[in-house]
């Protein structure tokens, strides 16, 4: 953006579609799909995002995957720091410049790590209180989960996500698509859609349609002296054969079929139910009884 522009500060400090691919065009990026790439160029879209949200003026947000910076643009104007993390060399490169060129005055509110958000042990400055970003679709659940177990001060998500992967987060129990992440997210917070994306506000437009996840953390953790370890073992059992009944399902965990029956009974839920029937607590409890059981040398 030149100094000459008229409204260095106005409406056309976030990126539009003309803004987007020229910008990609200068960088020499084309979109990906082993990164899962979608770009953002719609400027009331990333908004609403922002406004989603709820995004406030103390929060510091962290921004996985900013790709050339159309959401990052508008956090930047509402949260009082954003933290972007972007594994491709090009677009890390050219975030800080675009930052700078559009919203100079935020630019020190703005800081870039350059690596793989599965593997973000810290973050720059104040700890993040939220989580905001377009999630590349191939990897946007074990992303989602990573951040929200290293970064316990993330009080607020909101993530974009392919639709059939929102509604399987957001699934209740029950639910034919409840499944692992919708077990693992309940977890860590309360779980729900909001709202859906169009295909014609990317650039490629992919050919699913996205869906908006918002996720509060527990105000307290879950009731249990399990750990989340325990726990999610007994997840991952529970639905590696979910059309088997969790005494069978939950045989190779437990060390025989007998054995997760005791468990299970102990745990006050019938060998005969499979896992989509159960809540995040129930598997706690089960991972509970099972330490209990094995505490008493039963």
């Amino acid at each position: 953006m030149s100094s000459a522009d008229p409204h260095p500060h106005g409406p056309d400090v976030l990126l539009g579609a003309a803004d987007i691919r020229q910008l990609a065009a200068t960088l020499g990026v084309r979109p990906t799909k082993q990164r899962g790439q979608n770009f953002v160029i719609d400027a009331n879209t990333v908004r609403r995002i922002v406004r989603t949200a709820d995004v406030r003026p103390d929060d510091v947000v962290v921004e996985v995957g900013p790709g050339l910076g159309s959401l990052t643009l508008a956090l930047l104007e509402a949260a009082d720091r954003v933290i972007a993390v972007e594994i491709d060399d090009v677009l890390a490169a050219a975030l800080p410049g675009t930052v700078a060129a559009r919203l100079p005055e935020r630019a020190d509110r703005f800081a870039l790590v350059h690596t793989d958000a599965m593997h973000v042990a810290e973050l720059p400055g104040p700890p993040p209180t939220a989580l905001v970003a377009n999630l590349p679709y191939n990897v946007a659940v074990p992303v989602l989960l990573h951040m929200l177990a290293t970064f316990p001060t993330i009080d607020r998500t909101l993530v974009m996500v392919q639709s059939e992967v929102a509604d399987r987060l957001a699934a209740r129990p029950g639910s034919k698509v409840y499944g692992v992440p919708s077990v693992k997210a309940a977890w860590y917070a309360e779980v729900k859609r909001a709202g859906a994306i169009g295909r014609n506000v990317f650039w490629p437009a992919p050919n699913v349609d996205s869906g908006l996840v918002s996720l509060v953390r527990r105000t307290e953790p879950l009731p249990t002296t399990a750990t989340k370890e325990q726990v999610f073992a007994v997840v991952d059992a529970a639905f590696a054969q979910r059309r088997k009944t969790l005494r069978a399902a939950l045989a190779g965990w437990a060390g025989s079929a007998a054995a997760a029956e005791t468990v299970l009974v102990a745990a006050g839920i019938s060998p005969q139910a499979r896992g989509e029937a159960l809540d995040v607590e129930q598997f706690a409890a089960i991972a509970e009884a099972r330490q209990k059981i094995q505490g008493a040398g039963v």
